[in-house]
């Protein structure tokens, strides 16, 4: 869906169907760039927001992604339609609390890794263990990742680059102007500053040595910032 269609606008489409069909997901396309529109747009429903100009290998890993969703959403649909009894087990993917995701898609906008393919595997187990008041201190993260897929080791690869990149962008951002609100609100929120301080010498070709993602440290920041 582009957010910008002769006569109407792309926004006031997804508005009006999502009541009627929210088994629906929206990928929405535009070169605006503007934060409070793409705040917007997250916040009437759509999935990711991919601006232009369009870059092949994000589209087809989103689209992917989706697909993915939607899929999963069938099967968990379908279980509970058989079965018709208590589904507290699969709370964790089916009866997420929707202003919990919002809170974190709108914090990964905010860092610039919603399009990141670890974005959902995050999202996740940050749910996850919302839903059962814990945090990383009770499990390994491989522990997690096994509650989701049979191949752990590639979602936590999937999580570390992620959460690597968030730390690039906040570095990137303390650079350019060390009293910016998202890093000035997220370099301790979710990081251990002295590390983002690392990664930012790396940057500027001061050190060769990057800065450590601890993603305890990160997850636990996700919660904390939805409990807010």
């Amino acid at each position: 869906m582009d957010l910008f269609i002769p006569g109407v606008d792309g926004l006031s489409i997804v508005k009006n169907v999502k009541p009627t069909r929210p088994e629906m997901q929206f990928i929405m396309i535009s070169q605006v760039s503007a934060k409070n529109m793409i705040e917007k747009a997250y916040k009437n429903g759509i999935e990711f927001y991919i601006q232009k100009p369009i870059n092949a290998i994000e589209i087809e890993t989103i689209i992917k992604k989706v697909s993915e969703n939607l899929e999963t959403n069938r099967t968990l649909n379908q279980i509970q339609k058989l079965f018709n009894k208590d589904t507290s087990i699969l709370d964790s993917n089916c009866l997420r609390s929707e202003d919990e995701i919002q809170t974190i898609k709108n914090i990964m906008l905010r860092i610039g890794i919603i399009g990141e393919v670890g974005s959902k595997d995050l999202i996740d187990i940050t749910v996850f263990l919302m839903k059962n008041n814990e945090y990383m201190d009770n499990y390994t993260l491989k522990e997690l990742c096994n509650k989701f897929t049979d191949n752990p080791k590639s979602m936590e690869q999937r999580i570390r680059r992620t959460i690597s990149t968030a730390m690039s962008n906040i570095a990137s951002l303390g650079i350019e102007d060390y009293m910016n609100d998202v890093f000035v609100e997220y370099s301790t929120g979710l990081f251990n500053f002295e590390q983002v301080k690392k990664e930012m010498d790396y940057i500027r070709k001061k050190s060769s040595d990057r800065g450590k993602v601890t993603i305890k440290k990160f997850v636990d920041g996700l919660i904390s910032y939805c409990e807010k």
